[in-house]
């Protein structure tokens, strides 16, 4: 746990302001996403934690992956953003993300299949 009280984000003031300078363009101040654009991720991001490769999505789609953000930077904004966002849905044992994670993760970034996967993710909790 950080000084904060949101694991793995030491400065929530600097990932609030990565949030409105990276992501809130498309996803909208309260993360609902925009019509025919970003998807919403009110209530809903945390939940691809508990899905196989939900982690790994959140940390590849493509606004994630090619931020202009170094990785301990775009590490503690997803981490904000589950927190500030879904908190609900966040697991207890829930591990924070991780610069080395983030590195990896975006290294391998989805393009064309994101939306595809993102469907495929969103089918395995929607029934829960």
């Amino acid at each position: 746990m950080t000084a904060s009280g949101l694991p793995g984000v030491e400065n929530p003031a600097r990932a609030q302001l990565n949030w409105i300078l990276n992501c809130q363009g498309c996803h909208q101040a309260d993360a609902s996403g925009s019509a025919g654009g970003a998807p919403n991720m009110a209530g809903v991001m945390a939940r691809f934690l508990r899905v196989e490769g939900g982690r790994e999505y959140l940390g590849r789609v493509p606004g994630v992956a090619h931020a202009p953000l170094s990785d301990d930077a775009l590490a503690e904004l997803l981490n904000w953003s589950l927190y500030t966002f879904d908190r609900d849905h966040v697991p207890e044992n829930f591990n924070p993300y991780t610069a080395d994670e983030v590195r990896r993760l975006r290294a391998a970034p989805l393009i064309s299949e994101a939306a595809s996967k993102r469907e495929e993710l969103v089918e395995l909790f929607v029934h829960e």
